[in-house]
């Protein structure tokens, strides 16, 4: 039998509960233990994440392990906020993570005049965020897909904000950070190799 990947993300989590993923589709244990790490040593108070999964229920685990903190999750598969609800309840962290369905909706999220389809931020609520987790929508979808998070999100993100783009090792994820770099001249950016790249990205004055 195969060993399951998620093994060590989930003795990391102290979890006694195989942790359910979705192979080529779940976010890979790498980028999870980054935000294990980030989590537990930074203990964010509100989390923002951009699509749902094994993703939330692994910050959600943290924000109970720090006895602090919650996390609210975009997703706009009706199926998929369900199935990861649902997982959240098995795993007894509903208390800590909120799935909203949120459908892609047209925006212009700067001055170039040019559309996305993006999650609908009517249900968002307004706190400020203290980590952001960019995992979505898919790229298939549009050129650029994940491109708007920053444009649309980076009022309301705490000075202290640390946001993290899954899959940056991609040519199209390399360009979103590219664009993301002109237009916030105080965005400062680290590139971490994992299996499918990581981009770690902060606001800093001056």
């Amino acid at each position: 039998m195969a060993s399951n990947p998620y093994s060590a993300v989930q003795k990391k989590l102290q979890l006694a509960q195989a942790l359910p993923y979705t192979e080529h589709w779940s976010a890979a244990p790498d980028f999870l233990e980054l935000l294990i790490d980030h989590c537990l040593e930074h203990k964010p108070a509100r989390i923002l994440e951009c699509s749902s999964g094994l993703s939330t229920l692994v910050l959600a685990r943290c924000c109970q392990i720090n006895q602090c903190g919650q996390v609210v999750s975009l997703e706009n598969g009706a199926e998929f906020a369900e199935d990861t609800r649902r997982n959240l309840r098995s795993f007894s962290l509903a208390d800590y993570a909120s799935v909203i369905h949120a459908p892609l909706v047209r925006q212009q999220p700067d001055d170039t005049q040019l559309d996305w389809d993006w999650y609908s931020l009517d249900s968002l609520p307004e706190d400020a965020v203290d980590l952001l987790v960019i995992d979505g929508p898919p790229g298939y979808i549009q050129y650029h897909s994940r491109y708007p998070a920053l444009p649309l999100l980076h009022q309301q993100l705490s000075r202290d904000c640390t946001v993290f783009l899954d899959d940056a090792g991609r040519e199209e994820e390399k360009e979103i950070v590219a664009l993301w770099l002109q237009r916030f001249p105080t965005l400062r950016h680290r590139f971490v190799g994992t299996e499918r790249g990581c981009s770690i990205l902060q606001f800093r004055p001056g």
